[in-house]
C-alpha cells in the first residue's frame, strides 16, 4: 500500500516536477561538488592514513527507499578493529523506542581525526558518490542500518517512502543530539511536506549547522 501511494503521488503534476527536478539537481550538484572538492578529498584521505592508518573509506549496508538495501560510503572515523556491527543487536517488539540514541559523544571507538571529521560532517563527503549513483539524495532522511529499520513500526517505516539524503530536516534540528522519536517526527514532516523550496531551506540551514559544528558525534 505504501509503495502504491508513493507511485501515485509521483504522477501528480506537482510531485512529478519535484521528483525529476530533484534528481537533476542531485546529479548536477553531486558531480560539481565531487570535482570541486577533489583536492580536499585527497587531503582528508592522506590525513586518515597518517593519523589512523588504513582503510580510508568505510562501506556499510543501509536501508534506502522502499526498504531496499544499498551500500553507503563514508570516510572511516572509527578504529579499524571496531567497525563490526556487533553492537547493534536490538530486540524491540513495538518499533524503535522514542528515547533511543544511536550515537553518544563519548564513543571510545572514534579516532581522534574521526572526531574532527564527524564534527564538521566531512566524513559524509564520499556519499556524494551515492547521490550521483542514485541511491541517495542531497536532502532526505538519513539512512539507517537494517538492524534498526527492520524493527520499525508502521508509522516509523513511512520515512522510507522517500530517498535517504546526506542532510535532512532532522539534521538541521539537532543532528545527533535528538532522540529517535524527535528524529522520526522531523523526518515524517519532511515526507509529508517535501518540495524544492524546503530542500533549499534545509541545504542553507545545513551549511550554518556544519560551520558551527554543533550536535555531531
Amino acid at each position: 500500500m505504501e509503495k502504491l501511494h508513493r507511485r501515485l503521488d509521483v504522477r501528480t503534476p506537482i510531485m512529478y516536477r519535484y521528483h525529476y527536478g530533484k534528481r537533476i539537481f542531485d546529479i548536477v550538484s553531486s558531480l560539481l561538488l565531487l570535482i570541486c572538492l577533489l583536492p580536499l578529498l585527497i587531503l582528508l584521505s592522506i590525513a586518515i592514513i597518517l593519523f589512523s592508518g588504513r582503510p580510508v573509506f568505510f562501506a556499510q549496508s543501509r536501508t534506502g527507499i522502499d526498504n531496499k538495501p544499498f551500500t553507503i560510503f563514508k570516510f572511516r572515523t572509527m578504529k579499524a578493529t571496531k567497525q563490526a556491527d556487533s553492537r547493534h543487536q536490538y530486540e524491540w517488539q513495538e518499533g524503535v523506542p522514542d528515547n533511543f540514541l544511536f550515537k553518544t559523544a563519548d564513543d571510545v571507538a572514534v579516532t581522534a581525526i574521526g572526531k574532527i571529521l564527524r564534527k564538521y560532517s566531512l566524513d559524509e563527503l564520499p556519499q556524494l558518490l551515492n547521490v550521483l549513483i542514485g541511491n541517495m539524495s542531497i536532502v532526505g532522511p538519513r539512512p539507517e542500518i537494517p538492524e534498526i529499520t527492520n524493527l520499525y513500526s508502521n508509522q516509523q517505516a513511512k520515512r522510507l517512502l522517500v530517498k535517504p539524503g546526506i542532510t535532512g530536516y532532522a539534521q538541521v534540528n539537532g543532528r545527533s543530539e535528538i532522540n529517535h522519536g524527535k528524529k522520526i517526527a522531523y523526518d515524517l514532516y519532511y515526507v509529508n511536506n517535501r518540495s524544492l523550496l524546503l530542500d533549499f531551506k534545509i541545504i542553507r540551514a545545513t551549511i550554518v549547522t556544519v560551520i558551527k559544528g554543533k550536535g555531531a558525534y
